[in-house]
């Protein structure tokens, strides 16, 4: 009964609780973002939009120039899209796999309900779909299980006839004969991946260097700021480099607390990465984060953000690591949950999306307002970020604040259009450059 009662005061308290935003958007993006005074509580601030779908005949809002249609829908959560070199588009419909040790107590029940409410708590399908436009109208007509009975995949990548998979606990490694509709070879694992029963950030991401030799692979923390204890943090908030020849790895980069997408510029073969900052410090603390990763590089993670903002819940406290650790490029705005990230390279938008970052903004459910549900484009100039973000595809929350839609994964397909997965609207959206008649 007791637990009953406190179960029921905690989700009173928590659906009206919390902080609201004071800094305004344009001052919470950029390279130096306002860094208010951090609000912490018992009780975190909590606005979780529910999932709805969309209705028919509905889809999201490109920005002007732009057009917007669903390449396919009917999908189960489609998270992640990988372009092959012949068109065709893979996604991976997935979701979490079984984490027993996360989640637990009166607040891990509550965050699993709340992640039910947004439509995070579908099983997961366990299986990456081909997709083909073979008359070339923007809309999939053919649709093949490309491969299936994979642990929550995510991250693909194609590397001679190779095509590597990141699953929730290894780095997996198929044959691909070219044009192949469905893979029928056996897995090797190249390398296992940080996992286990807590599994607190499961997505793993992967990007092949540019000559092919190492993957590179993303893998989130085992908690918001380390509670669970240090030691379970053992090679997580990072990316790692895998050598797939020798079948090892290390840690190429640290201090990243939930690192999602990767991108190259081909010109300065500098790689990129979108981060999910830390929470529970109010609606304007931490700002997610795009940045260029150096090779050995610190980001601060659990001891401080944006270099020297030491976070206090955080015991020991690790002042030699907060002295080296490294500040963000480009601030994204709190909460707004960036996951996918792509290049412009071979898009056929408008002259203003030739050189940037294009990035999928999953949605918060630590800030009041909400932020993100959204696609975004950064434009750079001379390889770093130049201006501030663009939206590219909006509406994903309708008037009364439900989710229709969630954006995830982006790519540039074939023909120069932006796909976008969307895992609540169960879809994938095609945008294309306005042709008016």
């Amino acid at each position: 009964m007791r637990t009953v009662l406190a179960v029921a005061t905690m989700s009173l308290l928590l659906s009206g609780c919390g902080d609201r935003s004071v800094v305004p958007e344009r001052d919470a993006t950029g390279p130096s973002p306002t860094l208010p005074e951090p609000r912490s509580s018992l009780i975190p601030t909590v606005q979780v939009a529910t999932a709805v779908g969309w209705p028919d005949g509905t889809t999201p809002a490109p920005a002007n120039g732009l057009a917007v249609n669903a390449f396919a829908t009917g999908l189960e959560h489609p998270r992640w899209i990988y372009v092959l070199p012949n068109g065709d588009v893979l996604v991976a419909e997935s979701n979490a796999p079984p984490k027993p040790e996360d989640g637990k107590g009166i607040k891990g029940w509550f965050m699993k309900r709340a992640m039910k409410k947004a439509g995070a708590a579908v099983p997961s399908a366990n299986r990456i779909t081909l997709l083909r436009d073979a008359d070339g109208d923007g809309r999939a007509e053919v649709r093949t299980a490309f491969l299936v009975n994979v642990n929550s995949p995510f991250g693909m990548a194609l590397v001679g006839d190779a095509f590597y998979v990141a699953a929730s606990d290894a780095l997996l490694r198929y044959p691909y004969p070219e044009g192949a509709t469905a893979l029928t070879g056996t897995a090797e694992t190249i390398v296992e991946l940080p996992a286990g029963p807590l599994n607190h950030h499961w997505t793993k991401n992967v990007i092949a260097s540019p000559d092919g030799r190492h993957l590179y692979v993303t893998v989130g923390s085992n908690s918001n700021v380390a509670e669970n204890g240090i030691d379970k943090e053992k090679d997580r908030a990072a990316i790692l480099e895998v050598d797939p020849a020798a079948r090892r790895y290390r840690v190429f980069a640290s201090g990243l607390r939930n690192p999602n997408g990767l991108a190259w510029i081909p010109e300065t073969r500098v790689l990129w990465t979108v981060v999910n900052e830390r929470d529970e410090i109010g609606s304007d603390l931490v700002p997610d984060y795009l940045t260029s990763v150096r090779d050995g590089g610190f980001y601060g993670w659990p001891y401080s953000y944006y270099g020297a903002h030491v976070d206090e819940r955080v015991k020991p406290p690790r002042p030699e690591l907060v002295a080296q650790a490294i500040s963000p490029d480009y601030a994204l705005g709190a909460h707004v949950a960036a996951l996918g990230l792509v290049w412009s390279a071979g898009n056929r938008l408008p002259a203003r999306y030739a050189d940037g970052m294009f990035i999928g903004e999953h949605g918060s459910w630590n800030r009041k307002p909400p932020s993100g549900y959204k696609v975004v484009f950064i434009p750079f100039s001379n390889g770093a970020p130049a201006g501030e973000p663009q939206d590219v595809l909006t509406g994903f929350l309708d008037q009364r604040g439900q989710a229709r839609g969630r954006p995830v994964g982006v790519a540039i397909d074939k023909a120069g259009a932006l796909l976008v997965a969307d895992d609540v609207g169960n879809a994938i959206w095609r945008v294309s450059a306005r042709r008016d008649r």
